[in-house]
C-alpha cells in the first residue's frame, strides 16, 4: 500500500532560455520511549516515524563497562558514562561520554528496521579530535556491521550525523569510537527513523526502487552509479533525496525527490547548514561557510520546506552536499516562487516527482561579475539552475499513470542575480535540458510517453 493524503557553451544556455503500524519495541521488561510522529494513511496503515533517545533518564557516573536502563530500553555503555558536568556538551542535562575505544549499545531490537540512524555529536571540553562509527546488527547482537560513513568530531559545538540505513526487519546499533586514544566525544539524541520497503513516509524509499513515492521512480537521469571510481557522476541515496554527486565541482550533478501529502508537515526548518561527513573517505566536504562572502546563496537542491514531515527529513536538507552557489535574488524569489508552486500543487491534491540540477560554469551573484568557483576553487558556480516536475493527482501506480498528456513543468533559469522573479518566464522543453546536460530525464517512462511530454512548454 502507498502513503496518499498524509500530513506524510552559453550559447546552449542562451538558446535554452528562449526555447524554453510499525512500532518500535523492546523486550517486554524495557519500556520504550518513542517520540512519535505518525499520520495517518488512506486506508488503515500508521508510519512511526521516529525513535528518539536522549539518555536523560539513565545514570552512569564510571566509564568500566555496565548495562543501564534508559527510557527506551537496556544500553551497553563500556568505556562511557552518561555526562553531565557543563564540558559535555549536549541536549538537556545529559549526554553520553566516551573515551578510549568506547562503546555505546542497545541491548534490544527496533522492530521497525531502520531508514536512517541520526546523532548529535561533538567533542568533551577542549579534547581533541576522535572518530566514531555506527554498527548495526541483525542477529540481535550476534554479529555487527558498519553502516554509514565514520564521522570525526573535531568541535566542542553539538553536529547531526545521518547514517543511511535502509534495513527492514529487527535490528540493534551499537556507537563505536574509534581513534583519538583519551580524548572523549559525547553522544546525545540518537534517533531511528523507521523504514518500510513498500512506501515512503516522508522522503521516498531507496534509490532505484520502482515503488510508488520512490526518489527515482522517473529514472535515473545520467546513470549514476555507487562506485567511488565514478566520482563525477557518484550515486548518493539520502533518504529523503537522491542525487547524481560530483565530487569535482562539489555539488550535485542532479537531485531527485517525490513529494507527496506525507512529506509535508509542521516541522520548522532546521538551518542547520552542514558539512556531509558522508561523503566518500578523502573526499573534499564542503563546509556551512564555503560560501560565505562570495555574493551566492547556499541554494537548496531538495529545498527544506518540501521535507517537513520530521526533524530528521528537513536536516537531511542542509547538507551541504545538497547546495549549489546561487545567485540570491534567484534563490529567494524566483525559485522560492516555483518551489510554493510546487508544494501547492500537493495540497491541491497532487503528488509531484522533482529532478533539479545546474550546469555549465559561471553565475552572477550579489558581488557583480561572473564568478566562476567558490570555496577557493573547490566549488563550481553554475551558469544555469533547471528543474523538472511531473504533476499527478492522488493515486496510485504512478509510473504508469504518466501518459503523454500528464502535466510537466520544465525551468531552466540563468544563475545570476538581475533574473525575473516569475519563474514562468523560464519554462521550456525538458528535450532542451536533456540536450544541454547530456542526460535522459524520464529513462522511466516508454519513449512514446517521453516523446510526448518531453518535447513540450508547459503553459499552465
Amino acid at each position: 500500500m502507498k502513503f496518499k493524503h498524509l500530513l506524510f557553451s552559453p550559447l546552449m544556455a542562451a538558446l535554452l532560455l528562449t526555447s524554453c503500524s510499525k512500532e518500535v519495541t523492546a523486550p517486554a521488561t524495557q519500556p520504550v520511549n518513542l517520540t512519535v510522529a505518525s499520520r495517518a494513511v488512506s486506508g488503515t496503515k500508521v508510519i512511526t516515524q521516529t525513535f528518539d533517545e536522549g539518555f536523560e533518564s539513565g545514570s552512569k557516573t564510571a566509564y568500566a563497562a555496565a548495562d543501564v536502563t534508559l527510557s527506551s530500553g537496556s544500553w551497553n555503555l563500556n568505556n562511557a558514562l552518561i555526562g553531565t558536568s557543563t564540558s559535555d556538551p549536549k541536549v538537556g542535562s545529559k549526554s553520553v561520554r566516551l573515551t578510549s575505544t568506547g562503546t555505546l549499545g542497545m541491548n534490544f531490537n527496533v522492530t521497525s528496521g531502520a531508514s536512517t540512524v541520526t546523532v548529535r555529536y561533538a567533542v568533551y571540553g577542549s579534547d581533541g579530535s576522535s572518530n566514531f562509527q555506527l554498527w548495526v546488527s541483525s542477529d540481535s547482537g550476534s554479529s555487527y556491521s558498519q553502516t554509514g560513513a565514520t564521522v570525526t568530531a573535531s568541535s566542542s559545538t553539538l553536529s547531526t550525523a545521518t547514517f543511511t540505513v535502509n534495513q527492514a526487519g529487527n535490528l540493534r546499533f551499537q556507537l563505536r569510537k574509534t581513534t583519538g586514544g583519551s580524548n572523549r566525544i559525547n553522544i546525545d539524541e540518537f534517533t531511528i527513523n523507521s523504514y518500510d520497503n513498500s512506501s515512503t513516509g516522508g522522503g521516498g524509499s531507496t534509490g532505484g526502487s520502482t515503488t510508488d513515492n520512490s526518489n527515482l521512480l522517473m529514472g535515473n537521469p545520467s546513470g549514476a552509479t555507487t562506485s567511488t571510481a565514478n566520482s563525477d557522476n557518484y550515486l548518493r541515496d539520502l533518504t529523503y533525496f537522491t542525487q547524481s554527486y560530483n565530487r569535482s565541482k562539489g555539488e550535485p550533478n542532479w537531485t531527485s525527490w517525490y513529494v507527496g501529502a506525507s512529506s509535508l508537515g509542521s516541522t520548522d526548518r532546521s538551518d542547520n547548514f552542514r558539512a556531509d561527513t558522508g561523503l566518500p573517505s578523502g573526499w573534499y566536504e564542503v563546509s556551512a561557510s564555503s560560501y560565505s562572502g562570495s555574493g551566492f546563496d547556499r541554494g537548496h537542491n531538495c529545498p527544506s520546506a518540501d521535507r517537513t514531515s520530521t526533524t530528521a527529513a528537513n536536516q537531511a536538507t542542509f547538507l551541504m552536499s545538497n547546495m549549489v552557489p546561487q545567485a540570491p535574488n534567484n534563490n529567494q524569489q524566483t525559485w522560492a516562487n516555483l518551489e510554493n508552486y510546487g508544494r501547492s500543487l500537493v495540497t491541491a491534491g497532487n503528488e509531484i516527482y522533482v529532478i533539479m540540477g545546474s550546469y555549465g560554469q559561471g553565475g552572477t551573484g550579489s558581488n557583480g561579475g561572473t564568478t566562476t568557483t567558490v570555496d577557493n576553487g573547490n566549488v563550481v558556480v553554475p551558469s544555469n539552475i533547471w528543474k523538472v516536475i511531473v504533476v499527478l493527482a492522488n493515486g496510485n501506480n504512478d509510473l504508469s499513470r504518466v501518459t503523454s498528456s500528464t502535466r510537466v513543468i520544465a525551468v531552466n533559469t540563468p544563475n545570476i542575480n538581475s533574473i525575473n522573479t516569475d519563474w514562468k518566464q523560464y519554462r521550456c522543453t525538458v528535450r532542451s535540458i536533456e540536450q544541454a546536460t547530456g542526460y535522459n530525464l524520464l529513462s522511466a517512462l516508454p519513449q512514446s510517453v517521453q516523446d510526448a511530454i518531453e518535447t513540450k512548454v508547459d503553459n499552465q
